[in-house]
């Protein structure tokens, strides 16, 4: 599965403790992730990531568009809810491509650690059927 990483300045932390916490099962997929996460977690658990643009350069929107290619099967969006954000309607578009095209996605830690969990337990193989269909 491709999984793509973004978390907010806030929330990059939380972000690298959880794919420590997960680094088995994450280690398994191809990740991507926007500049900066990227570099924290592969400094942090030794995961290969493929980097995009920083969120505020564009890195959102390349992930956006590998929604809309079909080219991304999970998003883990870890956002800060509490701080204004310039970019808030990049987040919401992006929220948006993946309610559009059926991309499960985890806006926060909670969520997340369902959805590795479910993956791990090839609860997400559904989408691996899908692209076959194609």
């Amino acid at each position: 599965m491709n999984i793509a990483l973004i978390a907010h300045d806030t929330k990059k932390e939380l972000m690298v403790q959880f794919c420590i916490a997960y680094c088995g099962i994450l280690s398994n997929h191809e990740l991507s992730a926007t500049e900066m996460t990227a570099k924290l977690v592969a400094e942090s658990t030794g995961l290969q990531i493929i980097k995009f643009l920083g969120g505020k350069q564009g890195g959102s929107q390349q992930i956006a568009a590998r929604i809309a290619c079909d080219e991304i099967d999970l998003l883990l969006f870890f956002r800060d809810a509490l701080s204004a954000k310039t970019n808030e309607v990049n987040d919401i578009n992006l929220i948006r491509i993946c309610d559009i095209h059926n991309i499960p996605i985890a806006t926060n830690i909670a969520t997340a650690e369902v959805m590795i969990h479910g993956l791990s337990r090839g609860d997400l193989d559904w989408r691996n059927n899908m692209k076959v269909r194609r």
